[in-house]
């Protein structure tokens, strides 16, 4: 007599470990070990096809080992974009490269998630999962990716020669023991209980309470760090403005630094070298940069060379498009700020 109860438990105890090849083996040798009616025993108490037993038999009798996939070629449920053709092309037209807010596009204005495509795949007749949209972008070639700033070229021919001269102009100033400084604009904070990135050891479960909004205090205003770094002395001083950043206010932080730290520092000073970026208050286009430093020129009888890297395109010609140092003289005391070079 046949016990299928110790098929059915041997077969319940091996399967996690078995693919589908495997259970096809597994139940032909327990068929061809239990000789006539094994085959229909066996199918009873695992569930498997008699005709898969059957072929498993004949796997057996050949006695050729099997590798590669476990289901012949052609088995198996379909591939979704086989049963669903038009389901490829909706998708590319969906995620295509077009001018956001087209009214001929279905997604307008929304981010391109998985969940979002899958939707609007549905809403155009589709079955189709989040999941299978992610498998289906890899299998075509697509990817979430950021924008790049290459349209110009990486690099520009010039830019080695630019930045060469500006650094000779740096080591030029350093050995006449003049001063050499760097001038930016740091990033404005909002003064206020506002939330900012970090965090700190606290109680567990008592977080610091923030503002939920970052609307400005117009009390308390913001800060607004300028700062003036001393190549040569590797050392810095921050001005802190409370209203805007304007031209004004970054020569008077060069003029605080030059009364607290750079007339000490330098006592025979008689030029000042400073380098800055093309943008904000101290850009090569602020009219009221240069006049404010022709100012401190007439107060404190210094020579100015400023060092401006323009890293923006201004004029839309090819030499433009690079980091363009553009070294100006401002005049010793008298001379007037009209007369200064274009910064072309």
């Amino acid at each position: 007599m046949i016990d299928e109860k110790m098929i059915r438990y041997d077969y319940a105890v091996l399967r996690p470990n078995l693919n589908e090849r495997g259970r096809r083996l597994f139940a032909a040798a327990q068929a061809r070990a239990l000789g006539y009616g094994g085959i229909a025993a066996v199918a009873r108490a695992t569930g498997i096809a008699p005709s898969t037993i059957g072929r498993g038999l004949k796997e057996l009798a050949s006695g050729a080992v099997v590798t590669g996939p476990a289901r012949r070629p052609g088995g198996g449920r379909k591939k979704l974009v086989d049963r669903d053709a038009s389901l490829l092309n909706d998708l590319l037209r969906l995620v295509e490269p077009a001018t956001l807010g087209d009214p001929e596009r279905p997604l307008k204005w929304v981010s391109k998630s998985h969940a979002k495509l899958a939707t609007a795949l549905q809403a155009m007749g589709h079955k189709v999962s989040p999941q299978t949209v992610r498998r289906l972008l890899q299998q075509i070639g697509y990817s979430r990716q950021g924008n790049a700033k290459a349209e110009e070229g990486r690099q520009h021919p010039d830019r080695d020669a630019q930045f060469e001269h500006i650094n000779a102009r740096v080591v030029e100033f350093q050995a006449a023991q003049q001063p050499v400084i760097s001038v930016d604009t740091k990033k404005k904070e909002l003064i206020g209980n506002f939330k900012n990135a970090g965090s700190d050891y606290r109680p567990k479960g008592s977080p610091q309470r923030v503002n939920v909004h970052d609307f400005e205090d117009k009390t308390l205003g913001k800060a607004i760090p300028y700062g003036v770094y001393d190549l040569t002395d590797n050392s810095g001083w921050v001005s802190v403005g409370v209203t805007h950043d304007t031209a004004q206010f970054a020569v008077n932080a060069i003029r605080c630094w030059l009364a607290k730290m750079g007339r000490a520092r330098y006592p025979a000073a008689r030029r000042l070298m400073i380098t800055a970026d093309c943008g904000g208050s101290n850009g090569a286009r602020v009219r009221l940069w240069k006049i404010e430093l022709q100012k401190l020129a007439d107060e404190t009888g210094l020579r100015f060379r400023s060092a401006i890297i323009r890293p923006v395109p201004r004029s839309g010609t090819r030499s433009s498009t690079a980091c363009s140092a553009i070294s100006r003289r401002i005049g010793a005391p008298g001379h007037s700020p009209a007369a200064l070079p274009s910064s072309n």
